[in-house]
């Protein structure tokens, strides 16, 4: 574990403000911005270490519930390193708000003018430019939580499983919980 970070209310202020602009960024869903989230909270500010950070999106993402609930453990993480479970809590809504708030703004706003005007060119063409957009952020977001293990050469079995896992989503309507019913006994029995 981190020591006790000390946090200003401007540090607060500035994790609310990134968050805010990843909420307008993540095209797709939060977990398209979760490579720029680790830069931020690992790279750049070390609020976090690695582990933190792969395990805050790991539980999220094995937990039932919405997807976006890695942004709540990585705000209760930078909370606790700061200094307890009231600081854990008040990370949870500062990370939390600044992810929803925005971008349910605009999606609303959006959403009632683009349905009013769904037969326009623009509105079909912007729909159809931003799958490539989408996918791309996935699968830089495939490419940090894989490369958190290290070595490619040292961990191939992992980054095989990556490339298949990513090919299967990608070709078949297979559903995810089957792939995670897979990945699961491999982890448990040390396969990856």
């Amino acid at each position: 574990m981190n020591p006790v970070l000390e946090l200003g209310w401007n540090d607060w202020l500035h994790l609310f403000t990134h968050f805010m602009t990843l909420s307008l960024l993540s095209v797709g869903g939060g977990i398209t911005t979760a490579p720029d989230m680790h830069r931020y909270l690992v790279d750049q500010q070390g609020w976090l270490t690695d582990a933190q950070y792969t395990a805050s999106i790991a539980i999220a993402q094995s937990a039932p519930g919405p997807n976006i609930l890695f942004v709540a453990l990585l705000g209760w993480h930078v909370g606790l390193n700061a200094g307890g479970t009231w600081l854990g809590l008040f990370g949870v809504l500062v990370c939390m708000l600044g992810i929803i708030l925005p971008s349910s703004i605009l999606v609303y706003v959006t959403a009632r003018w683009s349905h009013q005007n769904r037969e326009l060119r623009a509105v079909r063409a912007f729909k159809l430019g931003m799958a490539p957009i989408v996918i791309a952020l996935l699968i830089a977001t495939g490419w940090i939580l894989a490369s958190v293990n290290g070595d490619p050469a040292r961990h191939w079995p992992l980054w095989l499983i990556t490339v298949v896992t990513a090919l299967i989503v990608w070709r078949t309507r297979l559903h995810l919980l089957w792939l995670l019913g897979i990945g699961g006994p491999l982890g448990w029995f040390g396969l990856v």
